[in-house]
C-alpha cells in the first residue's frame, strides 16, 4: 500500500467528498485524522477506517491548532493534508450580507490556511509532504447565486498555487481539485431550493445541475477520492495544478 504508515488529516471527513477521501487513503495504508464540527459522524467514518475523529470548528484558528495537536498525538507527524470542508449557501448578489460573506470565507478560505500554516512544518519534513485542497469548478468560472463561494474557492485555488510556487524547491506539493456538481448534500440541498423557487420536482433540479456536468451526470465522491489518492503517491510530482473534475471514468 504506497500510503502506508503516512498520517492524514483530512477536514470535513464524516459526510461526502470528505469521507470518500478518509476511506480511500484508509485503504492505501494512510493512518487517518477526520476534523470536522460534528462529532457523530466523524466517529462513525473513524471507526469504519480504524482513524481518529476530531471535533473542531475550523473558522477558529485556536481550534485548528488544538486539533492538529490532538491528530499528532494519536498518529504522528503530518504527512498529508486534504482540506475538505466547506459551505456554499445561495442568495442572490444583492441579497447576500456580510455575515454571509464573512461565514463561507472562514470555513472555505481562511480555514485551509491556518490548516496549511498549523501542518507545514511537519509537511516541509516528511520525505513527500502532501497538500490537496477541495476546491470547485467555481473556482475556475463564475456561477450566480454563490457569489462567496465562487470567491474562496477561487481563492483556495490561488493559495495551492502560491505554495506550490514557494516550495518548488521541496518534496511539498500543493494543489486543488475542482470537481463539478457531485451527488453530495450540497448538491441535494443545491436541487431543493431550485425546486422550491421553479416549481419543477427535485429530481428534475438534479438532472438540471447533472447537465453542466460535461459528462452529463452527477460525479460521486468516490470519484473525487480516486484523484486525491493520486495525486497523494509519494512519487506523483504534480504541485500548483487545479484538476478538473467533470465527467465520471
Amino acid at each position: 500500500m504506497m500510503l502506508a504508515g503516512a498520517h492524514a488529516i483530512v477536514t470535513g471527513g464524516g459526510t461526502g467528498i470528505g469521507a470518500a477521501i478518509a476511506r480511500a487513503l484508509a485503504a492505501e495504508g494512510a493512518k487517518v485524522s477526520v476534523v470536522g464540527r460534528r462529532l457523530g459522524p466523524l466517529e462513525e467514518v473513524a471507526g469504519e477506517i480504524g482513524g481518529t475523529a476530531i471535533s473542531a470548528d475550523l473558522s477558529r484558528p485556536e481550534e485548528i491548532d488544538r486539533a492538529f495537536d490532538e491528530a499528532r498525538a494519536a498518529n504522528g507527524p503530518i504527512k498529508i493534508l486534504v482540506n475538505n470542508a466547506g459551505i456554499a449557501p445561495s442568495a442572490p448578489f444583492k441579497r447576500t450580507d456580510s455575515d454571509m460573506w464573512r461565514n463561507v470565507m472562514a470555513t472555505n478560505l481562511d480555514a485551509p490556511f491556518h490548516c496549511c500554516k498549523a501542518a507545514l512544518g511537519d509537511l516541509l519534513a516528511a520525505d513527500a509532504g502532501r497538500i490537496v485542497t477541495i476546491a470547485s469548478v467555481a473556482g475556475l468560472e463564475g456561477f450566480a447565486y454563490v457569489a462567496p463561494y465562487v470567491a474562496s474557492k477561487h481563492g483556495v485555488v490561488g493559495l495551492m498555487r502560491a505554495l506550490a510556487a514557494e516550495y518548488a524547491g521541496t518534496r511539498l506539493t500543493a494543489n486543488a481539485v475542482c470537481p463539478g456538481f457531485v451527488d453530495t448534500d450540497i448538491v441535494a440541498n443545491a436541487a431543493a431550493l431550485i425546486a422550491a423557487k421553479s416549481g419543477m420536482d427535485e429530481e428534475e433540479a438534479r438532472a438540471q445541475l447533472a447537465r453542466q456536468n460535461k459528462g452529463g451526470t452527477l460525479l460521486s465522491p468516490e470519484d473525487v477520492a480516486r484523484v486525491v489518492v493520486e495525486l497523494c503517491d509519494p512519487s506523483c510530482n504534480t504541485t500548483g495544478a487545479a484538476i478538473t473534475i467533470e465527467d465520471r471514468p
